[in-house]
């Protein structure tokens, strides 16, 4: 069966479109502490809200195989639709902080049906050059998590509202472009019955055990980044009285991770994913270390710095993605993808919550150092992986 040329371009527009629900709850966190009556301690809340969401979605679509059992195409639509009306309730003209938290937590419930099982429908149609193909749907993916930043950088406060419901409609456009744009791809293999031994034997499989430890380690240092990169703005800013716009910042910093993975995915062709995938850990472990004093730097040199960071803190994602998928058979590579992305994203709350707790102890420029617990173990790992 010849794959379609225009498949791949609608799987990452898709993703873009729907991973912008993300962190829209986190950039309008100023109007939500006004309508909530919580203070700033709200930011840790409302994006943990997302992943425990996204955690429990996962072993759920894990657990009973969904994607696996059933056109991952519709699990995705569906998942889109659903994760629309999540965010969407935001709107309501009173909201209750738990209203909040239990909107937040269905929009990372459901985007469980869009992130790893796009990579999933991405793996159905590209037997080879699998990791410059996740490379741009995970380039897609951080770019959408940047999306409500740079809305928010242009909009005014009393405008909130824009980016929830821009948000919303394009997470409704791309679950319609993938549920009736593409279809199974030639390399799906279906479950016909529900074989949870085989979901759990995944952990047996050696090459999966390494390139899934790689990832964990990866997912302690990155979402911890993007949640405190606002933080990290605001302290340069007032440590050196400068005036840098932080959500406009913090967009391009995580935009810049976007195309890093789109960089990443090319150079996998030539390079393969471990190297890659290496390269960027070691990065942005030695960024961790030494991020007290980009805090010292110019301000151009700071910001450029940063941006760097961001561009080797999201790298390696789409390329342990592909070591994940390779590591398993065919018939539960959704599995596969879904369990380490759920663990994964289980860790990550780890590491924001124990930056949100020390960030009431110490001063903010020494919060990044801790991150780099993520890249020692997953380089550790990696390096495993020749053996």
């Amino acid at each position: 069966m010849r794959r379609k040329p225009y498949i791949l371009p609608i799987i990452i527009i898709a993703q873009f479109a729907c991973t912008s629900l993300w962190f829209a709850g986190n950039a309008i966190i100023e109007t939500l502490i006004v309508k909530t009556g919580l203070g700033i301690e709200i930011m840790g809340y409302v994006l943990s809200s997302v992943q425990f969401g996204f955690i429990i979605g996962t072993l759920v679509f894990s657990v009973f195989m969904v994607a696996d059992r059933f056109s991952p195409s519709r699990v995705f639509m569906i998942s889109a639709l659903l994760a629309s009306i999540c965010n969407f309730t935001i709107l309501s003209e009173t909201i209750s902080p738990l209203h909040l938290l239990l909107a937040r937590f269905g929009t990372g419930f459901f985007l469980a049906g869009i992130y790893p099982v796009g990579m999933k429908i991405a793996s159905d149609y590209y037997k080879k050059g699998l990791g410059k193909a996740l490379g741009y749907l995970v380039g897609a993916l951080v770019l959408g998590t940047s999306f409500p930043y740079l809305i928010d950088s242009i909009t005014n406060t009393e405008e909130y509202s824009i980016i929830i419901k821009t948000t919303s409609l394009m997470a409704i456009i791309g679950g319609l472009l993938i549920g009736f744009l593409v279809p199974n791809g030639p390399f799906c293999k279906p479950m016909n019955t529900l074989k949870i031994k085989e979901a759990k034997d995944v952990f047996q499989l050696k090459d999966f055990k390494k390139a899934a430890i790689g990832y964990f380690g990866h997912m302690w240092e990155l979402y911890a980044f993007w949640a405190f990169t606002p933080l990290a703005i605001k302290t340069y800013n007032q440590i050196n009285l400068y005036s840098f716009p932080i959500s406009l910042t913090t967009g391009i910093v995580i935009a810049f991770g976007g195309v890093s993975c789109i960089i990443g995915g090319l150079l996998s062709k030539r390079l393969g994913s471990y190297r890659v995938a290496l390269t960027a850990l070691l990065v942005s472990g030695i960024f961790c270390l030494i991020s007290p004093l980009l805090f010292q730097l110019p301000a151009f040199v700071f910001i450029i710095l940063w941006c760097i960071w961001g561009m080797a803190v999201t790298a390696d994602s789409p390329q342990f993605s592909n070591l994940v998928a390779k590591a398993v058979p065919k018939k539960i590579k959704a599995t596969g993808l879904t369990i380490s992305t759920c663990i994964g994203f289980t860790i990550s709350i780890l590491s924001i919550e124990l930056l949100s707790l020390l960030s009431t102890k110490i001063s903010s420029p020494f919060l990044f150092p801790f991150l780099v617990i993520g890249p020692i173990l997953g380089v550790y790992f990696l390096y495993q992986k020749r053996s």
